[in-house]
């Protein structure tokens, strides 16, 4: 028999979903200047929803950058306490072109909404506001544990804000353990908890070449090129089989234990299907001597996300470029201590450099590899909640993305954090035709209602 939040989400979709688009609605992206307003428009729009939904103390905080969203709700004595967090910023939405509906103009086909933030992570966050309101709605006003909620807006950015509030801050956001949703479902249908994320160094590496941009004719053949240059740099740092050329960054790498590698194995994981409807290739990457999933969750990388420099306008121009830059970023595994990567990465760049070149890098954000405790009471607990509402065993993954808050509220507040995500492996996170199932919506709001009853029981 469907539970009485259950019920209530399935009178209550309409107007559910439409909450939803009008946030997705807003352009909050925090990497341009041009979308501050959005951005904090979008604050607004998140802590008017946490005062309907009957949390207290609601505050839109101001920061350097974008503001943070707290609400509370501290009415259940002798209940643990969950501090719930998301993020209200999204990526920006390029390349326009590739959408098949425009990003901030939420489109419904085929079950899913497309839309930027659709999943990562307007509409997992947005779950945890509605799971609230549920659960007073059908509990005369009573929640089965005390809550607190933080949210921000510069997640996509590196969430320097966030960090430097929670070590502030640690009385204030006292709890018993955090509940993030900014994860997937191992595959569709099956119940699953993240029980460890990768660390994320991301720089960028500025080249220089020539005093100023010279022609090609009369200097070519003479004058360093800074975007060749680049290239040749960035061409060393892996060999053809993907492993790392940067020494010493595999010292401090831990292998997973034998009994998780054997866990790995009975996760319902296809590597051609994994090629074909999430990677999208002809053919997958990387150290050959590790399993797919070792690679994308247990081992570190390096990769360029993008090179700018030169002329790359519509016609010809014959410039050879004084200056280019990469954003590049390595993701970090378990034991592996950001700062001696840092150094490690400097120290290479600096030998490697090649004739006529000088570079430069700049480090924009560094966060360690995170574990949690999968025997953790409270994660026990969401196994089996999370197994109950979705009718099979909850599976225990890592995660090849980052959460630096996850790191922040072990260091600072000394809890763990419950990784209940509900996105699917081709949701697209952080690409044009991003979406969200609209069923795993409303089924991450019975399910999270469902584990706050399960804790609060405890």
């Amino acid at each position: 028999m469907p539970s009485a939040v259950e019920g209530y989400v399935r009178e209550n979709e309409a107007r559910l979903l439409n909450e939803l688009l009008d946030l997705l609605r807003i352009p909050s992206v925090s990497t341009l200047p041009e979308h501050k307003g959005d951005v904090a428009r979008a604050a607004q729009f998140v802590a008017d929803r946490l005062g309907r939904a009957g949390l207290e103390n609601v505050q839109v905080i101001p920061t350097a950058r974008h503001p943070l969203v707290y609400a509370e709700w501290l009415h259940a004595p002798g209940k643990p306490t969950v501090l719930c967090y998301g993020h209200y910023d999204v990526q920006p939405p390029d390349p326009l072109e590739l959408w098949n509906s425009p990003p901030f103009d939420p489109s419904i086909r085929d079950g899913n909404i497309y839309a930027r933030g659709a999943c990562d992570d307007k509409g997992q966050m947005y779950m945890h506001v509605k799971a609230v309101e549920a659960l007073r709605a059908v509990n005369e006003g009573k929640l089965p544990v005390n809550l607190k909620f933080l949210i921000e807006g510069e997640e996509e950015i590196g969430g320097e804000s966030v960090a430097h509030y929670v070590a502030s801050q640690k009385e204030k956001l006292k709890a018993d353990v955090a509940l993030v949703s900014d994860t997937e479902l191992f595959s569709d249908g099956v119940p699953t908890l993240c029980i460890g994320l990768r660390g994320l160094l991301y720089a960028e590496i500025e080249a220089s070449g020539p005093a100023r941009d010279l022609h090609s004719g009369m200097y070519g053949g003479a004058a360093p090129n800074a975007v060749y240059g680049l290239i040749e740099l960035l061409a060393k740092a892996k060999d053809a089989d993907g492993h790392i050329r940067i020494p010493g960054l595999y010292d401090d790498v831990a292998a997973p234990e034998q009994a998780e590698i054997e866990s790995w194995k009975r996760l319902p994981f296809s590597e051609e299907e994994f090629l074909r409807h999430e990677v999208g290739s002809t053919q997958l990457t990387g150290e050959p001597e590790q399993s797919v999933l070792a690679r994308i969750w247990a081992r570190p990388t390096f990769e360029v996300h993008g090179i700018a420099g030169g002329f790359t306008g519509a016609g010809a121009k014959t410039v050879i470029p004084a200056k280019a830059t990469a954003k590049v970023s390595m993701r970090l595994v378990p034991k592996q201590d950001p700062r001696r990567v840092v150094a490690a990465l400097d120290k290479w760049v600096q030998e490697n450099r090649p004739k006529g070149i000088q570079t430069q890098v700049r480090i924009l954000s560094a966060g360690p590899a995170i574990s949690v405790n999968p025997n953790h009471p409270a994660i026990q607990v969401a196994a089996k909640a999370f197994a109950e509402m979705l009718g099979k065993p909850t599976v225990f993954i890592r995660a090849g993305g980052s959460i630096p808050i996850v790191g922040d509220f072990a260091t600072h507040l000394g809890i763990p954090t419950v990784l209940m995500g509900f996105g699917l492996p081709d949701d697209g996170l952080h690409s044009p035709n991003e979406k969200f199932r609209i069923s795993n919506y409303y089924q991450g709001i019975a399910t999270i209602a469902h584990f706050l009853e399960q804790y609060g029981r405890q």
